[in-house]
């Protein structure tokens, strides 16, 4: 292992930063036809195209009385009208109408959030609208690649999302938690290193010449339909500050050149994660799997979609108990092993930039 853990990156529960891109939702979610509520990152949203078919995120509480404006319904181009008294806003969050007064009030206003499109998801920004630069998004290429197939879902968690991305960052776990499908003692056996950027963290793992676990050797059967004997293994984890965690995963026939970049002779897959903090305890977990082999089958998406359904349904039930755990034992300091080095300079990414936010909040009182 190379790059060992920081120390003073232990704390087991994180805030979430506000100037950032969150996915706050599938791009078909959203629609002309009806509003969608959703919190992200502490704010509640109100999310819903105009008739041209651009996403907009206003903040869900009317200027007069606050009421969630995803009650309401949409009028005209571009606007919704509050559903108890009738104020109607425009894509922008002014104010269009009042009832009973043809004089509006300048002041009426609820925010407008940035947002994108991009990768399948839609994307917005919490923070300074002035720092939402398109750029920040998380790179998820393949989710719209041509030359990569497969679908996901949405699991709401009732976790801190930080406890998501610790159960990415180090798979041994899969030993454990996943022994019927992904599982196997070459997990905790092999060696892993781990490197970092001032945006992102990478932990690398290689499993030579072992036998396939149960989705990996159907995997490669869809692809070699006589496939038997040994696969060299990879795992490469790629977190992306503060939420997104792309995996490159799959396995290829022993001794064909995978660990030197050629991964002719196997199957590549990426998981695909990124996960959006509703409140301090509770998350979206948009995830997807991506494969580059047999892009025509559907079936083979389905298939691939359930049986990383029914993955990381073991994870949801496993990460409820920990946050029971976490509620019960509220002073309770996180111990850390190796194999946690990855999500420690996660969580240290994550807190530069809490820290970063912060430090501006003060400067500017």
């Amino acid at each position: 292992m190379t790059n060992p853990s920081p120390a003073g990156a232990t704390a087991k529960s994180l805030g979430f930063p506000r100037n950032a891109w969150y996915a706050a939702a599938w791009d078909h979610e959203i629609t002309a036809k009806s509003i969608l509520a959703r919190t992200v990152a502490g704010r509640s949203l109100a999310l819903y195209r105009t008739e041209s078919g651009r996403p907009v995120a206003l903040a869900d509480a009317c200027w007069h009385r606050l009421a969630p404006l995803s009650m309401g319904k949409l009028v005209g181009a571009d606007e919704v009208q509050c559903p108890y008294h009738g104020l109607r806003y425009n894509s922008a969050g002014r104010c269009t109408f009042m009832p009973a007064q043809q004089t509006i009030n300048p002041s009426a206003v609820v925010r407008s959030y940035p947002i994108e499109e991009r990768h399948r998801f839609v994307w917005v920004w919490t923070g300074d609208p002035m720092r939402a630069d398109p750029a920040l998004i998380p790179d998820m290429f393949q989710m719209d690649s041509p030359e990569w197939a497969g679908d996901g879902r949405t699991i709401p968690v009732d976790t801190n999302y930080t406890l998501v991305l610790d159960n990415l960052m180090d798979l041994t776990h899969e030993e454990f938690v996943h022994s019927s499908s992904i599982g196997q003692d070459e997990l905790s056996e092999s060696d892993f290193t781990v490197t970092h950027d001032d945006r992102t963290v990478t932990v690398t793992r290689w499993m030579l010449d072992i036998d396939p676990p149960p989705f990996w050797r159907k995997n490669m059967r869809d692809k070699f339909p006589d496939f038997e004997g040994h696969v060299d293994r990879w795992q490469i984890i790629e977190f992306q500050a503060p939420s997104t965690i792309r995996i490159d995963v799959g396995v290829a026939k022993a001794g064909t050149g995978a660990p030197e970049g050629d991964r002719s002779q196997g199957v590549n897959g990426f998981v695909m994660n990124t996960i959006t903090p509703a409140t301090e305890r509770s998350a979206h977990y948009f995830w997807a799997f991506m494969r580059d082999y047999r892009l025509e089958s559907q079936l083979i998406t389905t298939q691939l979609r359930e049986a990383v359904h029914g993955v990381f349904g073991e994870d949801e039930a496993m990460l409820a108990a920990q946050q029971r755990g976490i509620d019960a034992h509220p002073d309770h300091e996180f111990y850390n092993l190796n194999i946690d080095a990855g999500g420690m300079w996660m969580r240290r990414l994550i807190q530069r930039m809490i820290d970063a936010e912060q430090l501006v909040a003060t400067a500017v009182r």
